[in-house]
Order: structure tokens, then C-alpha cells, then sequence
């Protein structure tokens, strides 16, 4: 490590001191390692594999340009929230600055959300995992036991592994990352080939409406085409999740916003010219779109059964790195609350293993929460609670938005670290527009009811445990641990 970057540890492990905290978290990951945490958590192949036939569904081949528009919005997104990771580098990303920067109430429901976000985007990874990849990989018949019994044993694994060694975490997502990259591009460049060489491929494809040319709400609001942004809302998300390991990176006011917005840019153009080779290849545009994966059908058709092989083994991989990730940045979200006192359970939650230096309790607490929705949530209800796991990203990085433009001259910009200048204002007023506009594709589409229902009533119970705070034991949402060293200056010298 240079003289920089270890004066840049020392600096952040400094704040930690003057935020109230002991540095007990172990300082391993390097500036690949976090960025490829930020970029395994998007997981653009697996994204697109997953959602690419709900685009196929509602809006036809055409609709794969609405990636740009949200690769366009969620980059700003993202610009936004590598403001606040240059400056506040502690586990907790959002329920910290907004702890901080507004007060501890707010900052608990940012905490709240985020948290069941990451546990249910942990079963919904790990159970497309195993019914979507391991199991058509390894020639197991469909059965949702056989899954179901499958993702216990894949949270198990993924538990044990971050409790073992944050380094082993970041080993295995930058070896998951390599692959994943490595996939795309030969796929993009072996399809391209087959499709120059033998003349299979249709350009065509790119502007037709497949099964939905009949669509008479195609455009309407809450139609086939804004349902269509499913799938970059989906999969452009969990950019964040490297400043919830800020605490774990070696120079993380360097390492992590730019990894946070170098992620996001990767995703967007890899998956773009993924998309597009995907659709180009596209021989039969309804049998692909009435096919249960159009992914691995048109690898098929053009390029073998081998290839599809290869294809989900890789995919596999990729998800369950990207577990790894959502697992490993929820654990250190609960340990951020808990050593606050705002979690329940918080004694114990808070504990870090002095060998691992690794929050083993709460690593548990989310397979525990893992295994409960396998083994209590029939399938019905399991799919809608994970489909309102997407909404949630969307409302978490609205409330950032408005935070930042509310918050922002009281973070003072490190010299030599991520700055948008002059451009922080307009930057973020777009963000947040963007965002309202993402919230309204996510909840007016006739089958996401339920799943608002189910965000509302986590919220709920979110509240319920809040009142219990504000009853019982209000000390602990009144101030913050530590000084309050990001006062804004006026306040400094008063």
C-alpha cells in the first residue's frame, strides 16, 4: 500500500474514532475488490437473464431501449450518492448520512428500508439461483421444494464464507466479476460472429413490438412499454452497497464513490451491447418470448446446447457472488443500527467476531431471516414480497436525493477526492425527477398492488418498532455517538 493510500486508511479509521465508533472491522478490500462488490450487486447478466422475458411480454424486442433511459437516470443516481460516500465513509451508507446530516429519527426508517431491501433481495438472488441456473444446469425437473431446499443451502454457504474473511468476500466477488465480464463479452462477440457468418441474425428485431404489436395500452400509463423499465430498475440497483462496506475498504473516501459510479457506467454499457446482441439473434420472436428462459433459448439457437451450458454455469456464479454482496452489505447494515442501539436485538447484533473481525450475529440474523421466508412463505405470497423488493431501492434513493439537496453544504469535499462542483445542484434536482418517474413505472402497473401493499406494511412494522423507541428507550434517536464533526460551518463557530 502507498504512503497515500495509508494515510487515507488512517484518515477514515480517524473518523470512525471522532463518529464515536472503534474501528473493529478489518480494512481488506482494495479498489477493484470494491468496485467489483458494487458491480456483482448489479450483476448485469444475471439481471438481464432474469427480467428479459417480462420485456419480451410487454413491450416486445423494441422495448430493450428503455435501458439507456435508466442507465442515463440511475447514473445520476449514482453521481449523487458517491457525493455522500466521498465524505461520510461509515458501514450504513444512507441511515448514516441521514442520521447525521438530518437527525437520528430520519436516518432509522432510511436504515429500516434498506435493510429489508437487502434480506429479500438475498432470497430473491439465491432462489433464482437455484430454480432458474443450478437446477436447469445439473438436469433437476422443475419442483419449487427442490428449490426452495436448494436456496437454504446456498444462504448457508454464502453465510459461512462472509463469516469467515471479508477478504474471502472480496476474493470470490472480484473472481465472480472477472467471469461475469468475461461471459458477456464472449457471448456479444460469439454471437456477433455467428450472426456475420451465417446470416441469422435480424436487425429488424430492434424496432419490432413482438407479441404486443396488438397492445391497445402499450402507451398508456401503467401499459406494456413503461412496464418494459422493469428490467434496468431491476438490475441498475445496489450500486450503494460498496459504501456499506466503507468501513472494510483500505482508502474508501477514493475507492468507493468511484466505484459506486464506474459500476453503474460498466453496467449500462455492458448490458446495452449484451441487449442488443441478444435481440439481433432472436430467430423466432414468439416462440423465444412464449420460451420460460429467452436467454438461454437464444444462446441455443445460435451458438449450441454447450454454449447454453456455459452460459448458466456462468450465471450461476455470477448470482451467487452477487449474494455474497446483498448478504454481506445487509449484515453491516444491521451491525451500523445495532451498535447504535436502534436494531432490535442490539447487544447482540452488534458483536464482531475478534479473529474474523466479521459481524457473525448479524451475518445469522439475515439466513435466519432467509430460511423463515423459505420454509413460512407459500410461493404466492414469497413472489410478491420479493417483487416489493423493487420498489424499495427506488423509494431508498428518492429519500437520498432529497436528503442531499437538503443536506449538501454542510458536506465540505475532500481535497483530491469525488466532487461534481458546480454541477451537484442540477445533477441531483435530475436525479430526483428521475426517481419520481421510476417510483411511478414501478407502481402503476396493474400487478404491482400487492407488492405496494407488501412496502407499505413492512413500513409499518417499521413504525411499530419505532414508537416502541420513541416509548421506551428515546435516548438513543436524540443524538448521535461522537462529535458532530460534519456541523455545518456557521454552526462551528458560533
Amino acid at each position: 500500500m502507498t504512503v497515500e493510500k495509508v494515510a487515507a486508511t488512517a484518515a477514515a479509521d480517524d473518523e470512525c474514532v471522532e463518529c464515536g465508533y472503534e474501528p473493529e472491522l478489518k480494512r481488506t478490500l482494495g479498489s477493484f475488490q470494491i468496485f467489483a462488490i458494487s458491480f456483482a450487486f448489479i450483476s448485469v447478466a444475471v439481471g438481464i437473464f432474469a427480467t428479459y422475458d417480462d420485456v419480451l411480454l410487454t413491450a416486445g424486442p423494441v422495448g430493450i431501449w428503455l435501458w439507456i433511459i435508466v442507465a442515463v437516470g440511475q447514473t445520476l443516481v449514482a453521481l449523487v450518492v458517491a457525493q455522500f460516500a466521498a465524505r461520510i465513509a461509515l458501514s450504513g451508507s444512507s441511515y448514516q448520512w441521514a442520521s447525521r446530516l438530518a437527525n437520528p429519527k430520519i436516518g432509522w426508517f432510511f436504515g429500516w428500508l434498506t435493510f429489508w431491501y437487502l434480506a429479500t433481495g438475498v432470497v430473491a438472488l439465491d432462489n433464482a439461483l437455484a430454480s432458474q441456473a443450478f437446477m436447469p444446469l445439473v438436469g433437476l425437473q422443475e419442483s419449487e421444494d427442490t428449490a426452495r431446499l436448494l436456496t437454504v443451502a446456498i444462504l448457508i454457504v454464502q453465510a459461512v464464507l462472509i463469516i469467515l474473511s471479508t477478504r474471502l468476500l472480496g476474493l470470490f466477488t472480484s473472481m465472480a466479476v472477472g467471469l461475469e465480464l468475461a461471459i458477456v463479452v464472449v457471448l456479444v462477440l460469439g454471437l456477433g460472429a455467428v450472426m456475420v457468418f451465417t446470416g441469422s441474425g435480424d436487425i429488424g428485431n430492434l424496432t419490432t413490438r413482438g407479441i404486443t404489436a396488438a397492445d391497445s395500452n402499450y402507451f398508456a400509463i401503467g401499459g406494456g412499454l413503461m412496464a418494459a423499465t422493469i428490467m434496468g430498475l431491476t438490475t441498475l440497483v445496489g450500486f450503494d452497497s460498496a459504501a456499506n462496506l466503507a468501513e472494510e475498504a483500505k482508502d474508501p473516501f477514493r475507492s468507493v464513490p468511484r466505484a459506486i459510479v464506474a459500476s453503474v457506467v460498466a453496467a449500462g454499457v455492458l448490458g446495452l451491447l449484451f441487449l442488443i446482441a441478444l435481440t439481433v439473434a432472436i430467430k423466432d420472436v414468439p416462440g423465444v418470448t412464449a420460451s420460460g428462459s429467452p436467454v438461454a433459448a437464444i444462446i441455443r439457437s445460435q451458438l449450441g446446447p454447450v454454449a447454453e451450458r456455459i452460459l448458466l454455469a456462468g450465471i450461476a456464479i455470477a448470482m451467487f457472488g452477487a449474494g455474497m454482496v446483498v448478504m454481506a452489505a445487509c449484515s453491516r447494515q444491521v451491525f451500523a443500527m445495532a451498535r447504535d442501539k436502534r436494531f432490535p436485538a442490539h447487544v447482540l447484533m452488534r458483536r464482531v467476531n475478534p479473529r474474523t473481525q466479521t459481524p457473525v450475529p448479524a451475518t445469522i440474523l439475515i439466513l435466519v431471516v432467509g430460511v423463515v421466508l423459505m420454509v413460512a412463505l407459500p410461493g404466492a405470497a414469497l413472489m410478491q414480497l420479493i417483487i416489493g423488493g423493487t420498489i424499495l431501492p427506488a423509494l431508498i434513493y428518492g429519500a437520498v436525493m432529497i436528503l442531499y439537496l437538503a443536506v449538501r453544504k454542510r458536506l465540505e469535499h475532500r481535497e483530491g477526492g469525488f466532487s461534481l462542483g458546480r454541477f451537484e445542484l442540477p445533477v441531483a434536482i435530475a436525479a430526483l425527477i428521475w426517481v419520481a418517474f421510476a417510483l411511478v413505472f414501478l407502481v402503476t402497473p396493474g400487478d404491482a398492488t400487492v407488492p405496494t401493499l407488501v412496502v407499505l406494511g413492512l413500513i409499518l412494522a417499521g413504525g411499530i418498532y419505532f414508537a416502541k423507541m420513541m416509548i421506551f428507550n428515546r435516548e438513543v434517536l436524540d443524538t448521535e455517538p461522537g462529535d458532530d464533526i460534519f456541523a455545518a460551518p456557521a454552526e462551528m463557530t458560533e
